[in-house]
């Protein structure tokens, strides 16, 4: 086995999950994630926790959708499931990442909305996700498997201590600010972010962070003005969706376009009046990761990039007894901050051509 399957395991029980002995853990395995997940079996077995390893299949979900016929009854037994659990982790790695492109979106909509009390609880665990590095992932990202290996451990396997001492930087000015503006090429959008929390994202439950890798700074605005052009082109729900341009009139989308994957992008839209708000706003501050590659959780991340996400906000950015945007969906959509973009706080410019006023090569 590669040292690194090892160190990802390790890195991911140690500092992302935090897992103490008698834990609860379910532990969700994609279908090319053996590997690593025989390695955080191995973690979790010496720290005396207790495991129940699931299989996460997308091509047994696109079987099951595709032949149900009616009203998707709620995941009762899957609520239970986390109900239980201290500590969920899921091992991406999937064979085909468009396995689920022929599900009606209307389908996959109602089965989000069905499952959506046990989402809630699996959110309330300490949940983390990752990525192990496969075949399919690789050729998503136009990269050799070789290559894209040595992509996902440069991205998982920093210094993230260091890491979290720079972004708490941007934490912050987030968190004394009222006011963002987002100026690029096709976007000219003002958010609010008044009386909300940022959360410094240093892939660990120890920063409100579930992903690794992570690197990012997040909040969630209460309101939207403007439009934005999202030009990292993403996979959503099997469908390509690129160049996605929306326009926000009072926190709402009011009108929106993409050059691929329209379709997806309405489907989406559709799923709950939450699902035309934003949840989140997400600044990408990882450097180890250099280049998309059409998985969102790495792509979010990459410095020099800005994600908006549709749907709903997380709890850990919001004033105590405040309930955010609700939605059945969080489906993050990515931006570049290269030449030409400003990220502007309170009227101050915190970042100018992807870099920030703390960089070297800032130009204020």
């Amino acid at each position: 086995m590669d040292d690194r399957i090892r160190a990802h395991a390790e890195t991911l029980v140690d500092w992302s999950a935090r897992v103490e002995p008698g834990d609860e853990v379910v532990m969700r395995v994609a279908e090319g994630a053996h590997d690593l997940a025989v390695a955080v079996a191995a973690e979790l077995g010496a720290r005396g926790a207790t495991l129940l390893a699931t299989y996460g299949s997308d091509e047994v979900q696109r079987a099951y959708l595709r032949a149900y016929d009616g009203d998707f009854a709620p995941a009762e037994a899957e609520r239970a499931l986390y109900d239980r659990a201290d500590v969920y982790l899921s091992l991406g790695g999937g064979r085909n990442t468009t396995a689920t492109a022929d599900v009606p979106g209307e389908t996959q909509s109602a089965y989000a909305r069905a499952r959506e009390d046990a989402r809630e609880a699996r959110f309330a665990t300490d949940w983390v996700s990752t990525v192990h590095p496969t075949r399919s992932l690789a050729q998503a990202a136009g990269m050799s498997y070789e290559a894209y290996r040595d992509f996902v451990y440069d991205a998982v396997l920093r210094d993230w201590e260091a890491l979290a001492a720079e972004m708490g930087q941007l934490k912050e000015v987030l968190d004394d600010g009222r006011e963002v503006h987002l100026v690029n090429e096709g976007t000219d959008l003002t958010l609010d972010i008044g009386g909300r929390t940022a959360v410094n994202s240093a892939a660990s439950v120890t920063y409100d962070s579930h992903n690794l890798p992570s690197g990012e700074v997040f909040t969630a605005p209460a309101g939207a003005e403007g439009e934005v052009t999202f030009d990292v082109p993403i996979t959503v729900k099997g469908r390509r969706l690129r160049d996605a341009h929306l326009v926000f009139e009072d926190g709402s989308v009011v009108d929106f376009a993409a050059v691929e994957g329209g379709d997806a992008l309405a489907d989406l839209l559709d799923t709950d009046e939450g699902a035309t708000r934003l949840g989140e706003l997400g600044v990408g501050m990882n450097r180890g990761i250099t280049r998309p590659t059409d998985t969102v959780l790495f792509d979010e991340k990459m410095a020099g990039t800005v994600h908006l996400a549709l749907g709903r906000a997380y709890d850990a950015c919001l004033p105590a007894g405040e309930s955010g945007n609700e939605s059945a969906i969080h489906t993050d959509l990515i931006t570049r901050m290269d030449e030409g973009s400003r990220l502007v706080v309170d009227g101050e410019t915190i970042q100018r051509d992807g870099l920030f006023r703390w960089e070297d090569g800032f130009a204020g």
